[in-house]
């Protein structure tokens, strides 16, 4: 007969091994990606079930000592497994279930160099307009940036702000104003693209941009977060 304890142990084990390996056989291809974003709320909830038999042995019953062992140390697996990936998610859980996002909604920046790596991916780079109120209610602080540089310059600084936030710069064209590169996330290893396109003004210049993601419908705000993190950075790196 499995005790209570035995029964935390398994499920925490089991939980650590979802929440883990899912995304690692994703990545790597041996998992499509419905199985693997399934087992992880899976080995959550299996944590957290865990976790929460753990407490109840530990505070009320009377393990072997080999189980209380056994619980001990599960109880910080079950804490990590049950509770880092909530941490992960909750700030983008109320986000739309959008996965396109732009500073300019009205003529978006268009993608050229990472056009032919996005061949086969399930999202299309055809901006969907229906978005656009959807994007603007959810993150209305999205919008153009204009700094006090020349086009050229902005580009230079744009391409050095790229590289600090660990994108994978694809293309970087002056004339045209325009910057390419990719993203890839901790977790699942999801590409993310992004274009930077910078157009000369009276007083300067005016950068926009658009990050959209290869898969998923929803991207719990990391495109819209990503591109504020840039504009952010931009900004600061305009006025050194």
């Amino acid at each position: 007969m499995v005790t209570m304890a035995g029964w935390a142990f398994w499920l925490a084990s089991v939980g650590a091994c979802l929440v883990v390996a899912a995304p690692v056989l994703y990545r790597v291809g041996v998992v499509p990606l419905g199985p693997a974003l399934l087992a992880v709320p899976l080995g959550i909830l299996f944590a957290l079930v865990a976790l929460s038999l753990s407490t109840t042995v530990l505070l009320t019953g009377r393990p072997t000592p080999g189980g209380r062992v056994r619980v001990v140390a599960m109880v910080p697996v079950a804490a990590l497994t049950g509770f880092v990936p909530l941490l992960m998610v909750l700030p983008g859980i109320r986000a739309p279930a959008i996965h396109d996002i732009t500073t300019d909604t009205s003529t978006p920046p268009q993608f050229d160099a990472i056009v032919p790596l996005r061949s086969g991916a399930p999202n299309s780079l055809e901006y969907d307009a229906e978005s656009v109120g959807v994007q603007r209610e959810a993150y209305p602080g999205l919008r153009t940036l204009v700094v006090a540089q020349s086009p050229e310059r902005t580009v230079a600084l744009s391409q050095d702000v790229a590289l600090e936030l660990g994108w994978d710069v694809v293309a970087v064209d002056p004339v045209a104003g325009r910057l390419e590169a990719s993203d890839t996330t901790f977790w699942f290893g999801f590409t993310d693209d992004i274009v930077v396109r910078v157009r000369g003004v009276s007083d300067g210049s005016e950068v926009d941009l658009r990050s959209t993601s290869r898969v998923g419908v929803g991207d719990l705000g990391a495109n819209a977060a990503r591109i504020r993190a840039f504009l952010d950075r931009l900004s600061k790196a305009v006025e050194r």
